[in-house]
């Protein structure tokens, strides 16, 4: 990192709710946006759990006075995270952030790049591809509960990923992000501004941890995923916050004609984490999964809003959550399939399923539609229930002990999502952060 760069971030270091530094490195007119989002945020209300967008939600914990910026990452904190911050073995690239600090990038190979694969950090993205950056970055306004939160996170971002893949480019490996939380009552800002262009091919997986998992911290983050026509972009979060992290993501996906986007999103840390998704398909033939997964235990609260939005006709969505809650944890999902008018033959579905490992834990689904077309295929549901009986009697039968025997049946129930996502090297991984959170939780 500069110096000057540096020597800025120690001036910096201040609380979030006195308002953002501008970053003279930053262009005048990303300078102008970010005083403006940092008024807007003034302006908006604190959520309030009658608003229907937060109905269910603790908005007490979303108190964020004691988080600040960061301090400068130290050379042994600064080793310490990049040895912990591999999952895969074979990728594109990599880039790797600590309290919203560079601190290594893995470069493409030099075929992607002749190809003109960008994947660079924000910063410079805003210069060097000033049209694109403006075209798509936060273009979609938060319009499922967070906007006060959004404008927050415009006006404080100062890193983050711009990745952009040329028509007819696929990139065989994925594309890997690693954001951690460091200081005590830090807060970053991560962001993902992903473009592929027509008939391009790309994965991303983003990593959010923690170096010290009892800190406290606080992430705001928002990501823009735009797959163009034929494009295909399948988008990987594993969310493996401390245990006293409040956390909000906001994200933003639009589908042109005949392209696909997969999300999949593993949500595991933080004490409350509020996770957004916006599914736009703007295109005919455009369709878009939605995937999640949940394991939360202790008093941990996992807030899940979406709307599936249909725009044009002959589009597909099909969202399926998983949830395993233990402990008094709690779980919210609020979904919503909107078929907008001319938006014919639309096949659009949502299922969220909570499976529910102690007494206490609670879970509240509230999916929904709105059709305003005609020859539609639509449907929605929520369960929640316990453990079959007849199943932890076979396990326990065989001479397995219950804690594991109840720990097979919950990855069994939550492999359905994962096994989706048909991207094996990835899929491993995610049910390994999985088991780990199971030993933690013993």
């Amino acid at each position: 990192m500069k110096p000057a760069i540096l020597d800025q971030l120690m001036t910096e270091a201040q609380a979030i709710l006195s308002g953002p530094s501008r970053r003279s490195d930053f262009p005048k007119w990303f300078r102008d946006q970010q005083h403006g989002a940092w008024s807007k945020f003034q302006t908006m209300p604190m959520p309030n759990r009658k608003d229907q967008p937060w109905r269910f939600s603790n908005v007490d914990l979303l108190d964020l006075s004691q988080f600040k910026l960061g301090a400068p990452i130290t050379d042994n904190d600064r080793i310490e995270i990049l040895e912990r911050s591999r999952a895969l073995e074979q990728v594109a690239g990599r880039l790797v952030f600590a309290d919203d600090q560079l601190l290594q990038r893995d470069v493409l190979s030099e075929d992607l790049q002749r190809k003109g694969v960008v994947f660079q950090p924000l910063e410079r993205a805003m210069v060097e591809h000033t049209d694109l950056f403006r075209k798509y970055f936060m273009s979609e306004p938060a319009t499922l509960g967070s906007a006060k939160f959004a404008a927050l996170h415009h006006s404080w971002v100062s890193s983050g990923t711009f990745v952009f893949v040329p028509r007819g480019v696929e990139i065989e490996f994925p594309i890997e992000i690693f954001h951690w939380l460091s200081g005590e009552n830090s807060a970053v800002f991560p962001h993902l501004l992903l473009v592929a262009d027509e008939l391009a091919k790309v994965t991303v997986i983003e990593h959010f941890r923690s170096q010290d998992r009892q800190l406290p911290g606080f992430a705001c983050g928002v990501n823009d995923l735009i797959s163009g026509p034929g494009a295909k972009i399948t988008y990987v979060c594993a969310q493996n916050w401390g245990e006293n992290v409040i956390a909000l993501q906001i994200n933003s996906t639009k589908a042109d004609h005949d392209a696909a986007a997969k999300s999949l999103n593993l949500h595991l840390g933080g004490k409350y984490s509020r996770f957004e998704s916006l599914s736009r398909l703007i295109g005919e033939g455009a369709r878009s999964d939605l995937l999640a997964v949940s394991v939360s235990d202790g008093n941990q609260e996992f807030d899940a809003r979406t709307l599936q939005d249909h725009v044009s006709p002959h589009t597909a969505s099909d969202l399926l959550y998983k949830n395993a809650l233990k402990g008094r944890s709690r779980n919210t999902f609020g979904g919503l399939i909107r078929v907008e008018p001319h938006a014919h033959f639309t096949d659009a579905y949502q299922k969220v399923r909570n499976l529910l490992l102690d007494d206490d834990a609670e879970a509240n689904s509230m999916p929904g539609l709105e059709i305003l077309a005609d020859n539609v295929k639509c449907s929605h549901g929520a369960t929640s229930g316990q453990i079959d009986a007849d199943e932890m009697f076979y396990l326990r039968s065989r001479g397995i002990t219950p804690a594991i025997a109840q720990q097979l049946i919950v990855k069994g129930f939550l492999n359905e999502v994962i096994e989706r996502l048909e991207q094996p090297a990835i899929a491993d991984y995610l049910r390994g952060l999985i088991d780990e959170k199971f030993s933690r939780a013993k």
